[in-house]
């Protein structure tokens, strides 16, 4: 698969779910707070075309919600992680070898030290299952992410040549990370928020499969999946749908990620011609 097509197929794929998120603020096909009984687990049709679930809500319009839970999530979650990761690792490659960055560094040691899930399900369950606890959650460990990986990128740009033209110049060190570091790490930036925001969505859905993440009546992929677990036998469509979605989305944002790399890296590039 060349590289092209991976950046189509990937922006498909998530764009999709975007859209179906953005649509969802103004349209839904039925409101998933409205219950029916009498409409409960009906297989696909033309007035359900995803089914209904154990409540007789509308599958189609639980995802089109559950998209913007799970974006949303995701969206904040890898902000904050760039918003406090980058700085510090700016700080830590500007300052190398000083005592801020070995703080820095063994900052992010801790908190690589535990699974990432492990630590969303500590914070959530603290402070309470909610989405915004599970977006601290999520963000917390990106944070050392993106500090780790802002702080190698950067050390290699201090030791070239223009940098050492504008320490010449009289620029102090957060001038130079700021004016000339940050702008040459944005693209291996982007590809790497996307890879996490496919990270983000997958813990958002653990945290709710598990009861710690959005809660009802906030519809969400993960929840979706735990509710249906009990009834798959008699409607295997209830489990279907929200997990093909976390899937399409998730592959989606990878192979847009993978598809960024490689036409950032003139290496790749070269070797595709």
């Amino acid at each position: 698969m060349n590289i092209s097509r991976n950046i189509a197929i990937g922006a498909m794929l998530s764009g999709v779910f975007t859209i179906a998120a953005l649509v969802s603020f103004v349209w839904i096909p039925y409101d998933i707070e409205a219950l029916s009984i009498a409409e409960r687990m009906r297989t696909p049709s033309l007035a359900h075309p995803l089914g209904t679930d154990h409540f007789g809500r509308d599958i189609l319009s639980m995802i089109m919600m559950g998209a913007r839970t799970s974006i949303a999530v995701a969206f904040v979650a890898v902000g904050i992680g760039m918003g406090f990761g980058v700085p510090l690792g700016l700080a830590a490659a500007a300052k190398r070898g000083s005592l801020m960055d070995e703080l820095i560094g063994r900052g992010n040691d801790l908190v690589f030290a535990f699974p990432s899930l492990l630590i969303a399900i500590l914070i959530t369950a603290t402070f309470g299952p909610s989405a915004l606890n599970a977006i601290i959650a999520i963000g917390i460990f990106n944070i050392p992410v993106f500090a780790r990986l802002t702080r190698g990128a950067a050390l290699s740009l201090w030791k070239r040549d223009f940098i050492l033209a504008a320490r010449v110049a009289g620029k102090g060190s957060a001038h130079i990370s700021v004016e000339h570091i940050l702008p040459n790490l944005s693209n291996l930036l982007i590809v790497q928020g996307t890879i996490q925001f496919s990270l983000a969505i997958l813990a958002e859905a653990a945290l709710s499969y598990v009861g710690l993440g959005a809660q009802p009546p906030t519809a969400s992929w993960g929840r979706m999946l735990a509710d249906s677990q009990t009834m798959i036998s008699l409607a295997p469509h209830l489990a279907l749908f929200p997990g093909m979605a976390i899937v399409l989305t998730v592959l989606g944002l990878n192979l847009l990620g993978d598809g960024l790399r490689d036409f950032f890296d003139p290496r790749l590039r070269n070797a595709e011609k």
